[in-house]
């Protein structure tokens, strides 16, 4: 069986982003990961998400800043940072660098 050529995860990304980028890059039962780009976006006022399953997220590229709903505590992340956001745990991203793509890699489980 042949393997398909790598990928990069710094490819094709779209040159206009007027929404944050989000692309499932595998998973299967019980998980999914997905590739989110963002370029200066940040939730919509008033906007938490709320999960019903746990996030494990890692910022490869850019930096950003997300904000949890309880105690209002706000995480700033830069390359190579990651944490795990349990289900539930209502949060927003605050902001994410303008100037340069911010590229996250989100486990769902």
């Amino acid at each position: 069986m042949a393997m398909p050529p790598p990928k990069n995860l710094f490819s094709d990304i779209p040159a206009a982003l007027p929404a944050e980028f989000v692309q499932r890059m595998a998973g299967g039962k019980g998980v999914r990961i997905e590739r989110i780009v963002s370029r200066g976006h940040a939730s919509p006022e008033g906007f938490w998400y709320d999960q019903a399953e746990t996030e494990w997220v890692v910022l490869v590229k850019g930096s950003a800043c997300i904000r949890f709903e309880e105690g209002g505590e706000t995480v700033e992340m830069k390359v190579g940072d990651h944490l795990v956001i349990p289900p539930r745990a209502r949060h927003r991203i605050e902001w994410t660098a303008r100037d340069e793509d911010t590229v996250w890699i989100a486990v769902f489980y």
